[in-house]
């Protein structure tokens, strides 16, 4: 019997419902009984736990209130102070979306007012949260979700068809799973992994190598796009998803499973990703391609389970590394095998995100990531870390000198914006690149924050990245900073000195000793600042008309390690030892080769695990 038919024959005969679709995993159910759609809930929970399936009840569009009359109803119900900003309705879903800045508010206490929404429009309200920051990359996504309706539904049912039929040929004892290093395996970069099993392909973030812009093997025999059943991305940094585009481009047209925070920097990232690629004179994909990745996405929230594939089910956790960065556990299979995927990862405290998550009932293969990984990997104290940060941005403000921070767009700069804020930090700090418009998307989801941020933000009203001292820069505005007498930190992509703002920071500072050039992120071999951070002084940088000079740095330039969002070698033993299910293998990926290696080594001896660390090209069997 379908699932459709089975979940039919258990709805009372007075449902009334009008159509019953897949939207990916979930199934949802149009009803033009209005105290059905009112007051249903006990009846759908008592079946979501019979089938294992989460539903939802929409109103038949017959059924619901005027869209005019409804918007006046939902401005008298909601109070002012909710802050909000939009209503709109979609009325082939039977929703009404609610846009406010306080979004608890127009939930209510104990959902009152949510319900009151509900009960005297019919409609089904969906609540946004505006960002406190006017972020244009929100704005977009929602409003292509909003114009692809019909697409998207079609889209989703086409999915959860897909997953929900069952496999022909099911037999536990001939069932396997096994990876493919597609990249970021013995090197920092272009990470991506194709899990197969007899029935399903999954592919695992789809990354750039940031030194060569490299693609992953998309050659190997075992990659073929048109089997890819679904895509996976763990966070949005370019040397994890900069290919997901390039993906649907070459006529992919499967999921792409994220959180909503790592879909939006996604879009940020990727656009950028193709302007770079353009001055650089090398070709990526079409910004529609980018446009494609995000009418194809389902997001999914932190701790939420949903069938990815007919024998695949995902599962999202923290991984504090970036804003919506997710561990990726993968249950295979009627209990068959389970995967941890950690991405990147951090086990301890940062002032963006809590520690990664340990809690999983099963994780029989850790796939983990090793970018400290070798033993000479000692960070110092966190705050150790600050307080040297602080102190030498503070000493270089005292003598009249300007700070450049060089600093990945998503991520680094917002754990230095939130150290200078709540330090009360008294000098002007300019942000120019793609810092402002990833800290706009950073207000739009503070949910995905640590428990401190959030209280500061919901509780005490104290949002540190509103801070007043925070001047977002336009281009034109650049050489007037730069030719200033007054002291200033500039925080500015990108962060390995690829290109970028900071480049132009750093021609217009290089001049002077009372300046200061801080790194406070990882330096990839090959790249400007990697070669600097060695020593460099004398550097090749393009000029006028496109000819390559010798810029001389006679500014100061310094390192702060232990800011990053990766964990420390301390932090990766620690991760395995207290994860709650003891894995039987640990595969080490994203790393250099000696620290892979090493880190591979310890583990085994330290928990009597099987540890590997294959080679970009080669497959495991997991099962």
């Amino acid at each position: 019997m379908s699932i459709l038919k089975e979940l039919q024959e258990r709805l009372p005969a007075d449902a009334q419902i009008t159509e019953v679709m897949f939207e990916g995993s979930e199934i949802v159910l149009y009803t033009k009984n209005k105290d059905f759609f009112r007051n249903g809930e006990a009846k759908i929970k008592e079946i979501v736990s019979e089938l294992k399936k989460r539903l939802e009840v929409r109103p038949d569009l017959s059924i619901t209130l005027d869209m005019e009359k409804a918007k006046e109803k939902i401005e008298s119900i909601v109070p002012e102070e909710a802050g909000v900003k939009a209503i709109y309705f979609e009325p082939e879903l039977g929703k009404v979306i609610i846009e406010a800045q306080k979004p608890g508010l127009v939930i209510g206490r104990g959902g009152e007012t949510f319900r009151k929404i509900k009960d005297e429009t019919l409609w089904l309200p969906k609540i946004e949260r505006a960002p406190v920051i006017n972020s244009d990359i929100v704005r977009a996504v929602r409003n292509l979700f909003h114009t692809e309706l019909e697409y998207r539904k079609r889209f989703l049912n086409k999915i959860g068809q897909k997953i929900n039929t069952p496999p022909k040929d099911f037999d536990r004892n001939r069932e396997w799973v096994r990876m493919t290093a597609l990249g970021g395996f013995r090197q920092v970069g272009r990470s991506s992994i194709l899990v197969q099993t007899k029935r399903s392909n999954v592919l695992l973030d789809c990354g750039a190598d940031p030194g060569t812009n490299e693609p992953p093997y998309f050659d190997v025999p075992e990659f073929n796009l048109e089997n890819i059943d679904a895509v996976v991305l763990s966070h949005a940094h370019i040397d994890h998803c900069a290919y997901i585009p390039y993906l649907y481009d070459r006529g992919y047209a499967g999921p792409l499973y994220c959180t909503p925070p790592t879909r939006d920097l996604m879009v940020l990232l990727c656009l950028d990703y193709i302007d770079v690629a353009h001055k650089n004179g090398f070709e990526t994909y079409p910004k529609k391609a980018v446009e494609k990745a995000v009418k194809h996405s389902i997001t999914l929230g932190y701790g939420e389970v949903s069938d990815i594939t007919n024998d695949m089910r995902l599962t999202f956790q923290p991984s504090g590394h970036l804003l919506g960065s997710s561990l990726v556990h993968l249950h295979i299979g009627e209990g068959l095998h389970n995967i941890l995927y950690t991405g990147d990862f951090k086990f301890g405290p940062s002032r963006l995100f809590d520690p990664a998550e340990t809690r999983f009932q099963r994780a029989e293969t850790v796939i983990m990531e090793s970018t400290y990984g070798a033993s000479s990997d000692v960070m110092p104290s966190r705050r150790e870390v600050e307080e040297s940060l602080l102190k030498t941005i503070n000493k270089t403000m005292e003598e009249g000198g300007k700070v450049l921070i060089p600093s990945f767009a998503v991520g680094r700069a917002q754990e230095i914006m939130v150290i200078l804020a709540q330090s009360g930090f008294e000098y002007p700090v300019y942000m120019e690149g793609m810092v402002w418009d990833a800290t706009a998307i950073h207000t739009a989801y503070p949910e995905y924050l640590s428990r401190y941020l959030q209280r500061e933000i919901f509780h005490r009203g104290r949002n540190p990245f509103t801070y007043e001292k925070f001047k977002r820069v336009a281009p034109k505005e650049r050489e007037k900073i730069i030719e200033s007498g007054e002291p200033a930190v500039v925080i500015a992509t990108s962060g390995m000195l690829i290109g970028g703002p900071a480049v132009e920071y750093l021609k217009g500072f290089a001049h002077s000793p009372k300046n200061k050039l801080i790194f406070v992120g990882y330096q990839a071999e090959g790249t400007l600042g990697s070669r600097i951070q060695k020593g460099w002084r004398s550097i090749p940088i393009s000029g006028e008309g496109g000819k390559t000079k010798t810029l001389e740095l006679k500014l100061q330039v310094e390192t702060v390690h232990g800011l990053t969002g990766h964990a420390s070698r301390k932090e990766l033993m620690a991760y395995i030892k207290n994860l709650t299910a003891r894995p039987e293998r640990v595969v080490i990926n994203h790393g250099e080769p000696k620290k892979i290696m090493e880190l591979s080594r310890d583990i085994h001896r330290a928990y009597r695990v099987e540890t590997i660390a294959p080679k970009n090209m080669e497959s495991v069997r997991l099962k």
